[in-house]
């Protein structure tokens, strides 16, 4: 047999062990280094956004104008009207307690709602240099002594200080938990899975190096592509997924090997011929898959490109290094600390429950295969209502929490007061006359429209030559009413106004939105015909297979439609939602999406390339199409299952998360996964190839060029040949 790629890296390894394990843990040591002493970089405000919201931030940001925190205290008189007594007690109260803590400036007339109930008293909190305490806290305390001191009225604090001292503490609680969770999850799912301590550590230690190695090198990288804060968890996701994944098929095949009578370095040559090349095809997938994410011209989605690509390089390059300079320096001391009593399945009663689910899919493969696509297509059906949007405080956050709660009663008695539209103002003298009646004539404008409201605030920088206009709209921030309002103030109120004196963008949670939906628009095509394109040409090289690659493409769409209509079903429309602890939000966050189509896409093909390649392998043998299949199905059954439950168990920690887009993250991979490895892998796959039969290997003549790729079983070529080691501590047999 011709020696493959994954084969002479995995010979190359094994006869140079130690100088393969001391040069991986050099380089994990100097990239984590290295990117200590860069340090990461992350995207300022305009660069998260697109479009004139973006344009508008980056004015504020080129200018050099802090971007203080404005902060709103509303006050519910509920019986008591905005003139009584104790509502007067109540707002004099809050303004002489929050004036006396010293820590704010540019405190605002109070405004009283229309109903006659609820007052607000506004102030702007400076932004607090590093080695100064943060003045929120003591603002909250003013705050909370006058609601006690005034207990026939309700208070409620709400602003930018506020809204991210709680994502803050929230995300960092949420992340820690989940990196404190994920590995040692996965080495328990692994532990049962080969029933052996060092067996299950390796594919863990592996995943968790290679994305130490991937931290270290994005830091660096982050110095040209600005990455997000969510980034690296983003990548500890995707880096012990496929981490895992590579490592669990490698060490899978080598040890089914082992058992079937092969020594130590047949067994370890076939491992890196068979699965070796699969983890490669794998991982240049997924790393493809990925790059798509360049096409969507958002820089989130460039530094998850980047962050998942170096991941997913370095994992798989580990994968064919390192492991099997590790397996072999260790031979069969690898099952070393076996679990007591565990039975050694033999290749004989390998994926029992998926062998008995088999025998009927085989033997009806065209009901099978209506019943498994009529499933997912009605799993897939409610994501033709899909609505996406960035999620407002109030659908980010649990309801149960107050800044949620407070949000909520001041968008009702304030409408749009929470998250105004933002007019910035550039214009070569902002004190200019012509400038300032612009100014006022968009403030009478504002007033005299029933799709804007009161109060307009502008704050004017002076040196800068900049105003900040904030603008409340009608609706509930993020509905058709608000969105007409928005579009009111940006087509027809700001031209006629502001617009004639200079640049004015319009900013804002409602244009970021809209502007960053516009943009995924215009990208999600190029992004998912460039996914599609690029694997499906992967494929029909891989497998020399026309159909091979159709299938593959098909079956992987059908499995990222039902994950995204289960994510609209639980987080759009509130089904079941009680089963994620949250209700719900009317949208699902505006990068998930796509970003879960790119994901899954990379990921589906691990499961699709590992099976298919034995089902080939087996087929290369002289089996006929259905035993063929039968095989191929069983042989990977054990460990595509336990990589499944690893992915399911890690993405799943996501969807325990607080915030509602890391739920929709998690519970959306998760889902695909397990739909994926099961009705797609166990199910459909299966029906589908058996009804094929011998037109899976079709190839149209005029494709005769493309490379030759053995799926041969190589048991007879020419064995690796470690150094002689120690006898094995656990018998075999």
């Amino acid at each position: 047999m011709k020696r493959n790629l994954a084969a002479t890296l995995g010979g190359w390894s094994a006869r140079h062990r130690l100088t393969a394990i001391f040069g991986w843990l050099l380089f994990v040591v100097l990239a984590s280094v290295l990117g200590g002493a860069a340090g990461q970089i992350t995207m300022e405000g305009h660069e998260q956004g697109t479009g004139p919201s973006a344009r508008a931030e980056q004015i504020l940001s080129e200018a050099g104008v802090e971007d203080p925190d404005q902060e709103t205290v509303l006050i519910s008189g509920g019986a008591h009207a905005a003139g009584s007594p104790e509502m007067r007690r109540a707002v004099a109260a809050v303004r002489t307690n929050v004036k006396a803590t010293g820590k704010i400036i540019d405190m605002r007339p109070d405004a009283v709602a229309k109903d006659g109930r609820h007052v607000i008293v506004q102030f702007t909190v400076p932004e607090a240099a590093d080695d100064v305490p943060d003045p929120l806290p003591a603002i909250q305390d003013a705050v909370a002594k006058a609601e006690r001191d005034n207990p026939s009225v309700e208070m409620g604090q709400f602003g930018g200080a506020t809204a991210d001292a709680w994502f803050d503490e929230a995300l960092g609680s949420d992340f820690k938990r989940a990196e404190m969770t994920a590995l040692p999850l996965a080495l328990g799912i692994l532990l049962v899975a080969f029933g052996a301590l060092v067996a299950a550590v390796l594919p863990v230690m592996l995943a968790f190096t290679a994305f130490l190695a991937a931290g270290g090198l994005l830091a660096v990288t982050s110095h040209a592509l600005h990455v997000d804060e969510t980034t690296n968890s983003v990548m500890l996701l995707m880096g012990l997924a496929v981490g895992v994944d590579y490592c669990l098929f490698y060490l899978q095949r080598e040890r089914e090997e082992r058992r079937k009578g092969r020594d130590r370095g047949t067994a370890l040559a076939i491992a890196a011929a068979t699965s070796g090349r699969s983890v490669l095809v794998s991982g240049l997938t997924v790393m493809v898959a990925m790059s798509g994410m360049f096409l969507s011209g958002l820089l989130l989605f460039k530094g998850f490109a980047v962050a998942t690509i170096l991941v997913v390089f370095i994992a798989m390059l580990g994968s064919v290094t390192v492991l099997p300079a590790v397996l072999s320096l260790l031979g069969d001391k690898v099952e070393f600390a076996r679990i007591p009593l565990r039975r050694r399945r033999s290749a004989q009663d390998r994926g029992g429950v998926v062998g008995a689910l088999l025998k009927p899919v085989l033997a009806r493969p065209g009901i099978a295969t209506v019943l498994a696509a009529g499933v997912l297509l009605v799993l897939a059906a409610p994501a033709l209502g899909m609505k996406t949007e960035q999620l407002r405080i109030d659908q980010q956050v649990p309801p149960g929490e107050e800044i949620a709660q407070t949000y909520t009663r001041l968008n009702e008695a304030f409408p749009g007061t929470p998250e105004p539209a933002v007019v910035v103002v550039k214009a070569g003298d902002i004190n200019a006359p012509r400038v300032r009646a612009a100014i006022d004539d968009l403030k009478r404008q504002a007033a005299a429209s029933d799709e804007l409201n009161e109060p307009v605030e502008v704050t004017v920088h002076e040196k800068e030559n900049i105003a900040e206009i904030e603008v409340p709209l009608a609706g509930s921030g993020s509905d058709a009413t608000s969105t007409h309002a928005l579009e009111t103030l940006r087509d027809r109120i700001v031209p006629q106004t502001v617009g004639k004196v200079g640049e004015a963008p319009v900013t804002g949670q409602l244009a970021w939105s809209i502007d960053y939906n516009a943009q995924l628009r215009t990208s999600i095509v190029p992004v998912f015909l460039f996914v599609l394109g690029i694997t499906f040409l992967l494929m029909l090289v891989f497998f020399r297979s026309l159909p091979i690659a159709v299938t593959a493409i098909v079956l992987n769409l059908l499995s990222v439609g039902a994950a995204y209509g289960v994510m609209v079903a639980v987080f759009q429309h509130g089904w079941g939602d009680s089963l994620v602890g949250t209700t719900g939000a009317g949208a699902l966050e505006s990068w998930i999406p796509l970003f879960v189509f790119v994901v899954l896409f990379g990921l589906s093909m691990d499961y699709h390339v590992f099976v298919v390649s034995r089902i080939r392998e087996a087929h290369d043998r002289g089996l006929d199409t259905t035993r063929a299949v039968r095989e191929g199905i069983r042989a990977t059954a054990g460990p595509v299952t336990s990589a499944a439950v690893i992915m399911i168990a890690t993405f799943g920690i996501f969807g325990t998360l607080t915030m509602q887009d890391f739920k929709q993250l998690g519970v959306g991979l998760a889902v695909a996964v397990l739909i994926d490895a099961t009705i797609v892998r166990v199910v459909l796959l299966p029906a589908v190839m058996s009804l094929l039969g011998r037109a899976n290997w079709y190839l149209p003549r005029w494709l005769g060029w493309l490379p030759q790729i053995s799926h041969a079983d190589p048991a007879a070529s020419e064995p690796v040949q470690p150094p002689p080691a120690p006898q094995p501590l656990i018998p075999q047999g």
